[in-house]
């Protein structure tokens, strides 16, 4: 007796179709960064919100992640995240809110007024895993100007584990592409302000590494540069605008304030920042920087301002403990 191999013939598609599948395991919620549009960032790599959940109305809990390392947001030593990087998850937790909660639409102009941080140093050192960090956010409303334009003041406090890692408060506007384009009029379309004549200042000048870091440029008068960011830059200009970013505006207050403590270096733990007015391209720019009291007497203390035409445009105030270079 001969024993016959037998195979079972392959299904048809028709067959397949009508056989029942096993039903796949729930895929498990895995930590990822928010969409980058929701921060108006163009690089997936510089955005820090990974998520958030509601409390209530006006509450949320917010999570971000911080990088070991940063091209930018690092401490000239490497040890610690730069609280810079503090006050951009702080602006950029407003915005996701905004969009995400009171539903903001995405092609809405956004105007900062202000950008208030404070950090604790302790809690910047860089460890051997990414620092996950925990945002107890609230929206507050303000009375609306038109039914179109959402006014808001956004407060954050900023913990890593069960610890205080920061705390910060921002005001924002919201209006339509089109109010906005009304309100810019012909200015985004204006020439460039002629280039300054001059060499920037060193980087270890300014708290910096890498020349390309660099946004001032000395002037003529005493404690006085000229605004000179590479606009080229990948953080600082990271998506083309009709003017110059508000935390490029912080990063030259930073800047002036160990401009002016040279030799010895200061990084800011905290900044208070108001902005008057749009900081425009076609303009030259000065940033000017002088010591001023406050309230800890162990600390510097500096308060910047950006001039266009002799208009102000930002204001900080900055508190730093200095450091011997």
């Amino acid at each position: 007796m001969t024993l016959l191999a037998y195979r079972t013939p392959a299904p048809t598609a028709a067959a397949a179709a009508s056989q029942p599948t096993r039903p796949l395991a729930p895929v498990p919620r895995l930590t990822s960064t928010v969409a980058k549009e929701y921060v108006h960032r163009a690089c997936h790599a510089e955005v820090f919100i990974t998520g958030s959940e509601p409390l209530s109305d006006t509450a949320f809990t917010v999570t971000a992640q911080w990088p070991r390392a940063h091209t930018f947001f690092s401490t000239p030593d490497g040890t610690r995240h730069d609280p810079m990087q503090a006050a951009e998850t702080i602006r950029q937790a407003g915005l996701y809110l905004a969009h995400t909660r009171f539903g903001v639409p995405l092609d809405h102009k956004f105007m900062m007024w202000s950008l208030d941080y404070t950090t604790r140093a302790r809690q910047l050192f860089i460890g051997a895993t990414p620092t996950d960090l925990t945002i107890e956010a609230r929206l507050t409303p303000r009375p609306r100007r038109t039914r179109s334009t959402i006014d808001f003041t956004f407060t954050a406090t900023v913990r890593r584990g069960p610890h205080l890692a920061a705390t910060g408060e921002a005001r924002f506007t919201t209006v339509p592409d089109s109010t906005y384009r009304r309100l810019r009029g012909a200015r985004p379309g204006a020439a460039p302000a002629a280039p300054v004549v001059g060499e920037p200042l060193p980087p270890a000048r300014v708290g910096r590494l890498r020349p390309c870091d660099v946004a001032l440029t000395p002037t003529d008068a005493p404690d006085t540069w000229h605004l000179t960011p590479d606009l080229r830059h990948p953080i600082l200009f990271d998506h083309a605008g009709d003017h110059i970013p508000g935390m490029v505006l912080l990063e030259a207050a930073r800047q002036a304030a160990n401009a002016l403590s040279a030799p010895v270096t200061v990084t800011p733990t905290a900044a208070a920042t108001t902005f008057h007015r749009y900081a425009e391209h076609d303009a030259p720019t000065t940033v000017t920087a002088r010591h001023t009291p406050g309230e800890d007497p162990d600390a510097l203390t500096t308060t910047v301002t950006g001039h266009q035409h002799g208009e102000a445009i930002f204001t900080t105030v900055l508190t730093g403990h200095p450091d011997q270079r």
